[in-house]
């Protein structure tokens, strides 16, 4: 079975969702980011000698990291429509923006939960970070999901980056990606992980 290393709210709840959203069986095993320990007093770094989750541990003992290739291999893993098949357009438009999504808005978000970044450095990323929303919300159709009516890998991915931007600036100039966010969270299966990684609660009395 598939063994995903997480820590709750990070980026690694992007696969998390995923996992459930298609049934794809799979252990979880909290990290702490901070002592790259887990719950058993392990080091995580013999799991991912980066330090940073996901980590996701296949039934070969060979561990997968960085979340826009363990997104890939799950959505082929899948064996559903969250990945177009090899050589289909549609497959390298989601790509197109699972890479814009950790390149883009996941890296800019970095100094913002630093304590030692300055006023003026996280001031420069949230600037970003906007104007890359801005680019999302003026990308976006009808929706419900970022590439129409179907719910492909990119928008688990997407909906971190929407959680993080609710909590750290705001949503409010985006009302289609505050629609997004809002539809994701009463999916089934980001309630199961947020419930499963102790944050629903914190979800319903934002």
């Amino acid at each position: 079975m598939l063994k995903l290393y997480y820590s709750p709210g990070a980026c690694s709840q992007a696969p998390h969702i995923l996992m459930h959203e298609t049934g794809i069986g799979h252990d979880a095993v909290k990290v702490n980011l901070k002592s790259k320990t887990l719950d058993d007093g392990s080091s995580y770094l013999r799991i991912n000698p980066k330090g940073a989750v996901p980590a996701l541990e296949l039934e070969s003992g060979d561990a997968l990291t960085e979340n826009a290739v363990v997104l890939q291999f799950l959505g082929d893993r899948s064996g559903s429509d969250v990945l177009p098949m090899v050589g289909e357009l549609r497959r390298y438009r989601v790509l197109e923006w699972v890479n814009f999504i950790t390149t883009e808005l996941h890296k800019n978000f970095a100094p913002m939960f630093s304590d030692e970044a300055g006023e003026d450095t996280k001031r420069f990323h949230r600037d970003m970070i906007a104007r890359r929303l801005e680019y999302v919300e003026g990308r976006m159709g009808p929706g419900p999901f970022l590439m129409g009516d179907t719910l492909t890998i990119a928008d688990p991915y997407m909906f971190v980056m929407t959680r993080w931007a609710d909590r750290l600036i705001g949503l409010d100039a985006w009302p289609k990606l505050a629609g997004f966010y809002a539809m994701m969270l009463q999916r089934p299966s980001v309630r199961n992980v947020l419930g499963f990684e102790g944050l629903l609660q914190k979800e319903a009395a934002g």
